[in-house]
């Protein structure tokens, strides 16, 4: 047994060394120690810590040390949106122009049903492996469905129904996650300057006859469109809407009704005037036709 003078050198060891111990990191604290820029810090807690990468950095923490080094710009944060944009460039000191969320687009109308010279696929259910085999559907421009997107999104923002990605529009960030693992490039980030947002849901270039062969509503490069719409260009036999000029005031209802495929639609979140004209009416079973009325005929997606 340890007698009481064993113990009480044994405490006054234990003691000195944890002295010493406190000593040493101590001078390690001051040692090693970095300073933070302030400004850093200051940004890290603007940011909303999403760390999605959406900013082209690994995470939040690197994107504020850039914007603190003056780097980069301050309005790359999507799930903050022009709000955060506006606290970062006062720590910054600088002068931002309006800036708007950007949200995923996928821009493809056609389901299960409306693809044509579809054929079975039984390799690995991801679309990254089915764009590498020739022949599983026609258009080689179309969504896959295997729902690439949907694991890549961390917000639960994306559904697949009837093999079609489809944007939850309540959800959706702006990540950019689900763009950046579309094989296709068929989902794009559109800068979101109203609720709800013109877009074209169709990605094939092909020319009319082309398309007509392999989907019942791909755009099939009529033009129509474009002589209805001051922000439609046609390039490569495909509509495209100049984002730089859209603002609430863009028209785009005689485009809508002139295009005969159905492929041009408003995506995002619905008006509380939207939603109670349709209070009373069955949905049509078109996904793209969430909300429709006999005096509005704008299609709706999302």
């Amino acid at each position: 047994m340890l007698t009481s003078t064993s113990m009480i050198t044994a405490a006054v060891l234990l003691t000195l060394l944890a002295i010493a111990f406190g000593v040493i990191l101590g001078w390690a604290n001051r040692a090693f120690h970095v300073e933070v820029d302030p400004k850093v810090e200051a940004i890290g807690e603007a940011l909303p810590g999403a760390n999605c990468g959406g900013c082209g950095f690994v995470g939040c923490s690197e994107y504020a040390e850039a914007v603190a080094a003056g780097t980069t710009e301050v309005d790359l944060c999507g799930p903050g949106g022009g709000d955060c944009a506006a606290r970062l460039a006062k720590i910054m000191g600088v002068e931002i122009e309006e800036s708007f969320p950007y949200r995923a687009v996928v821009h493809c109308a056609a389901d299960e049903n409306e693809r044509f010279q579809r054929r079975e696929y039984d390799g690995e259910k991801t679309c990254v492996s089915a764009n590498l085999v020739g022949g599983v559907q026609g258009c080689t421009y179309g969504c896959l469905g295997f729902g690439d997107c949907y694991r890549a999104c961390q917000y639960d923002a994306i559904d697949i129904v009837r093999s079609l990605s489809t944007i939850d529009y309540g959800k959706c960030i702006g990540c950019k996650a689900c763009s950046q693992v579309c094989p296709r490039n068929i989902i794009s980030m559109v800068p979101f300057k109203t609720e709800t947002m013109f877009v074209v849901a169709c990605s094939n270039k092909d020319k009319g006859p082309v398309v007509k062969e392999v989907c019942a509503v791909g755009c099939i490069g009529c033009t129509a469109c474009s002589r209805k719409a001051d922000l439609i260009e046609i390039a490569d036999n495909l509509p495209t809407v100049d984002y730089s000029k859209y603002s609430q005031a863009a028209d785009f209802e005689a485009a809508i009704e002139k295009c005969p495929r159905g492929s041009m639609v408003y995506v995002g979140k619905p008006t509380a005037e939207d939603i109670a004209a349709v209070a009373g009416e069955e949905l049509p079973e078109r996904i793209e036709a969430d909300f429709k009325t006999t005096v509005d005929e704008t299609e709706w997606r999302g």
